[in-house]
This record gives C-alpha cells, structure tokens and sequence, in this order.
C-alpha cells in the first residue's frame, strides 16, 4: 500500500522542485558565460535512481527535462552502476545519446545516502565553445562541429580529471568560458546534494523510492485521463518549413486511442547533407512531449510520469532522425517547428490550447579577440511573436517553445565591440485573426569598435511564414539585411568596424477568422501601434 497521500506528495515534491530551483539561481550567479548566466540556456533536473525524472527548476527548458532520464540510463549502461562512487561526475554532449547538438553538455552527479544511490542532480548547459569550425550551420558532418565526448567521468570522487579538463581546455576558444561554466556548474551539484540530504533527514527517509512511484505513478494516472478523454481518431498534418536553402515538408500522423497517442512522421523530407539542421531521435521525442504537456497537463510539474504514454516513430534517415554522422549544430531550426505541426494536426483536439504559428529563436553570437575585451564570446537568443490561441492574442517577441531569456543589451555591449543601435516591436508584423498574432521585433547591431570579430547568425522563417489557423492569417516573414543587402544563406562571416547588421523577427500567426475580431480589440491595437490604420482597413475592413 502507498503510504503516500496527495497532500504528502505535493509538499515533497515543491520541497524537491525548491531544491532545483536554488541550484538553477547558483547557476545563473556562478556562471561566467551570457550563453548560460543571461540566456538561461540550460536546465536542472532531478531523476531517481533508476533515472526516472521528478522533477526540474521552474526556469528550466521543458525538453530538457524529457531527454535526460534517457541520458541518465545510457550513462548508467556504459559506466555500469558498480563504477559509480560518491563524488563522481559524468558528463556527456554526444549529440545522439544527449541533447541533439554538441553545445549542450550534459552533467550526472549521483547523490550517495547511507553508502547507496539515491538519486542524481543532472544539468544540462549549451557551452560558449566546443572547438570544431567556427560556423554554426553550414557543416558536412558532426565531426567539424566540434569535440565529442562520449559518456566520461569529468570528476573522480570529487577531484578533476586533468586528462578530460585538458582535452575540453585545448579544444575551445574560450576556455575561461567553458571551464568557468563548467566548474560552476559542479560546485551547484554539490550545493545540491546538501540539500537533498537535509531534505532525507526532514522526513526521516532512507531514500525516495516510494515517493518516486507516487509521483510518476500519480502524473501517469493524470495523463491517462485526459487522453481517454480526447477524441479518439486519426489526425494528420503536412508542414512546409524553411530548412536551409531549400525547402522541407515535415509530415506527421496522430493516431489517438483508448489509453495512448501514438505519433509517425513518416513522409517527412530526408535527412540534409549540406547544412547542420538534422534531428537525433532525442530531441525529436522532446519536442513532440511539449504541446502535449502544454495541452494534457499544463500545471503538472514535468516528470516522467506524464510522457509514458505517447509514443513517438520517426523513420531513420528522416531530419527527424538523423544517422550518424549527420551536422546536427543548428537543430533548432527544424524542431521549433514541431509543435506548429502538432498543433496545426490537433488544433480541434486541443481546443483552447491549440496555437498558430510562433515567430521561433533567432541565436546570434559574436565572438574574437580585442585588446579591450580580451578573447570573448557573447550570445543572444531572441525571438519573435507567439502565435494566437482561441481566446488570446499572441504575445509579443517571447520564447517559445523555448523559455530562455535575453541577454541585457547592456551586457552585449560590455562583453563586445557592438552598439544595440535599434530594438523594437515592428508594427503589422502580426498575422490578422479573430485573436491576431504577437508581434515581431527589429534588432539592429553596429560594430563600434576598431577590430573584424566574427558574426553568426541563425534565422528562421525567412521563406515559410508562421502559420494560422483556424482561418487566421500567417504572420509576417523575417529577413536579414547586413550593409543594405538581405541575405539568403548564412554562413559565419566577418563583422567589420562601421558594419550594420538588421534582424527583422517574424510576428506570430492568428487564430480565427480576421473579420470576427472584436472592433474594440481593433482600435487598441491602432492606439498601442501594434498595427496601423492601413493594416486594419487591408486585414480587417475597418
């Protein structure tokens, strides 16, 4: 018999959740990169010990949280569970056993109770650097992209392993970056561990084995419901996306029955060979949880329990599936476009939880060498506009499916040579509905300094714009302009003192059809200049 209630379990479970959340703020305080301390790229995340996900930090990426019990039980299988002690620290940024891409570095440290493993604090952090060209997506295979670590011991019994430290030290270009960041992020793991062993003695537990099951045994219960409660049937939806040069069909068919929902995305384009946007399985399955959880469960906190059953096929060799040893770097440009896809299939199915089309993350980075900012790397993460759902307007320029921040202009301008000239919603960006779009956002960056640093630049829907539905329109496309001409490919490229980048974000699609749009709705949006008079006579008719 469970001794546990459901109050038990919601007092634990915050007091675990507090755990994650001290250890993400000691991340974000300790951290020396923009990457990680600004933009939040990473995530903290508790799994039991047999690497079944509890529970992560409120900021935390929700994909992340998906992925790492897979992480955790491929570590397990290749260290072997008599091989790990107290003090140990694994990491791994293998793209097809972590996260998708090398950036991100995933950490494991196992939390020892009374001589016995109780549990593991896992972190997984996009880095500044990890060697490989100095491009982003363009690429002929993984192997330019950087160093790949397979599953390691970075700590060994609390002390460094000098060989891996000098392996990841003389494979960047900032090293007091990624091992400032790295070295921070065990020093968080520690943090941890204190409080999870403050947490076992508070509640006189010798290890959290029954409260595990609870838990997943209790948000699995969930999530059986809500699915019986779905429309049984067969849902399908085609999905044009930008790719990289040329154009990509992402394909996908829903089948939902009595106690599970099972996702094929079969007919999806082929894996690309000449840009660096493939999926491994991983990040596939992550991305396909999220409208889901959005939609099934949205005040759950992500574990385990909430994802056991959906099942997820995707065809080898699909840029959903990607084989060894495929460029995977810029991933991102295909997988934010999944839940566009999932939800354009099951935009009845969701209801009210149902959105269109978001103006997806525009990474840019610059990186080089001054005598006034030493050897630097800095990164921003914006984004355009949400896509409408059925009772609300998009927002504007906000993450999703993302939920990183962005880097203060402040500090942009600190750690470079740059000038954040003009950052602004652009008005009639969004896509015209019964509930329109969020806006989109202009960036325009000028080199101020006296030296050629180096520019990367990773946009999206620049050619397929984000979709509407339900009859609303499609938001408005971005470009890239440098100098005065607008861009169509871009690889990494010299940014010279005086030179003028433009970023223009794409706004967010509409939901509904624009002439059932509430005429008070309207003119507010004329006041706040969200959109001009031409584009409501145009969209509207008033």
């Amino acid at each position: 018999m469970n001794k546990y209630n459901e109050i038990d379990i919601e007092i634990q479970w915050q007091r675990l959740i507090a755990i994650m959340d001290e250890i993400d703020n000691a991340t974000v305080k300790s951290s020396f990169s923009t990457i990680v301390g600004e933009s939040r790229d990473f995530a903290c995340i508790l799994v039991d010990s047999r690497g079944r996900s509890l529970c992560q930090s409120s900021f935390s990426p929700p994909n992340f949280c998906v992925i790492l019990p897979r992480t955790v039980k491929a570590i397990i299988e290749k260290i072997g569970i008599n091989n790990i002690y107290d003090g140990d620290v694994f990491v791994t940024n293998d793209p097809w056993i972590g996260t998708g891409h090398l950036p991100d570095y995933v950490f494991i440290t196992p939390v020892f109770y009374h001589n016995k493993i109780v549990s593991f604090i896992g972190t997984v952090a996009h880095l500044s650097d990890v060697g490989g060209h100095d491009g982003d997506i363009e690429a002929e295979d993984v192997f330019t992209e950087g160093i790949r670590i397979p599953p390691s011991k970075l700590y060994n019994k609390y002390n460094e392993n000098d060989e891996l430290f000098s392996v990841i030290e003389k494979n960047c270009r900032v090293p007091n970056l990624v091992l400032g960041d790295i070295r921070a992020i065990f020093g968080t793991h520690i943090l941890g561990i204190k409080r999870f062993h403050e947490f076992l003695n508070d509640y006189y537990l010798s290890d959290i084995n029954d409260l595990s099951n609870a838990i997943i045994n209790l948000s699995q219960k969930h999530i059986l419901n809500k699915i019986q409660n779905l429309n049984n049937g067969i849902y399908t939806y085609e999905l044009e996306i930008d790719g990289y040069i040329n154009k990509l069909t992402l394909k996908v068919k829903i089948i939902i029955e009595s106690n599970e929902i099972n996702i094929d995305y079969t007919g999806t384009s082929s894996e690309v060979e000449n840009a660096a946007i493939n999926c491994v399985y991983n990040t596939t399955y992550a991305s396909s949880i999220y409208p889901f959880k959005c939609a099934l469960a949205p005040t759950i906190p992500n574990n385990e329990g909430l994802f056991k059953n959906i099942n997820v096929t995707a065809p080898l060799g699909c840029v959903l599936n990607t084989t060894f040893p495929h460029p995977v770097q810029a991933r991102a440009k295909v997988t934010n476009n999944i839940n566009q896809l999932l939800f354009g299939a099951l935009q009845e199915v969701f209801g009210v939880y149902s959105q269109a089309g978001s103006g997806s993350i525009w990474p840019f980075s610059f990186f080089g060498n001054t005598k006034k900012h030493g050897n630097f790397s800095t990164h921003m993460l914006p984004h355009g506009g949400r896509g409408a759902m059925k009772n609300i307007d998009g927002m504007n320029p906000i993450a999703f499916p993302h939920n990183s921040t962005v880097t203060p202009i402040e500090i942009m301008e600190q750690r470079a040579p740059i000038l954040i000239v003009e950052k602004k919603l652009i008005p009639d960006s969004c896509g015209a509905g019964k509930h329109r779009g969020g806006l989109g956002q202009s960036i325009i960056i000028k080199n101020i300094g006296e030296d050629v640093i180096k520019a990367r630049i990773r946009p999206d829907k620049i050619y397929c714009a984000p979709q509407g539905i339900n009859g609303g329109k499609v938001g408005k496309l971005g470009k890239v302009i440098i100098n005065g001409n607008e861009l169509s490919t871009f690889p990494i490229f010299d940014f010279s003192p005086n030179d003028v980048i433009e970023l223009y974000l794409p706004g967010g699609g509409g939901q509904g059809k624009p002439e059932l749009r509430d005429i008070i709705a309207i003119t507010s949006d004329i006041e706040h200049g969200y959109c001009t008079q031409n584009f409501s006579m145009k969209e509207y008719n008033v």
